[in-house]
């Protein structure tokens, strides 16, 4: 498909690139998206990195993950996961124990507080995502998964 120079009308922004212009429109569809997202998550008292580390708890329970598997799988890096999951065990919401063969590894596993918090989020959680991409058709969806799995494909080892 032709596109339209950006240089033909100087009120819209030049873009050094098609990849440049691909990117910023990609971090402000993420910033706004991410701001209907922490709206919901602030009205639980949690982060997007926070009920990520839930979520994946959730997927193990009853069994617990090593804190390096739970960093290792979330969404986004998180730089301080120890931190992260400490505001966690401080509400409740997820338990820490040393694994007794390595007592270099710390097990981490939901707590059932974490596990109701989870359903009860869940259904706003759902109409949050209906508002962010609702509006695109299934096919759209699945098109724009694609496409966004095929721009990082190149930059991560482990898959998604």
């Amino acid at each position: 498909m032709d596109r339209p120079s950006k240089t033909a009308d100087p009120r819209t922004p030049h873009f050094d690139s098609l990849e440049q212009e691909a990117f910023l429109n990609l971090w402000r569809t993420y910033d706004r998206l991410k701001a209907i997202e922490e709206a919901l998550f602030g009205e639980y008292g949690l982060t997007a990195q926070q009920y990520n580390a839930l979520r994946l708890l959730r997927a193990e329970h009853p069994d617990s993950l090593p804190t390096l598997a739970i960093g290792s799988r979330l969404i986004s890096r998180a730089p301080d996961i120890t931190r992260l999951l400490d505001k966690l065990e401080e509400r409740g919401l997820v338990s820490r124990r040393r694994d007794a063969t390595n007592r270099r590894v710390v097990n981490v596993a939901i707590t059932d507080a974490g596990l109701e918090l989870l359903g009860a989020i869940a259904a706003p959680l759902a109409e949050c995502h209906r508002r962010q991409l609702g509006h695109l058709s299934p096919q759209e969806l699945g098109s724009l998964i694609d496409l966004l799995a095929a721009a990082r494909r190149p930059h991560e080892s482990n898959g998604f």
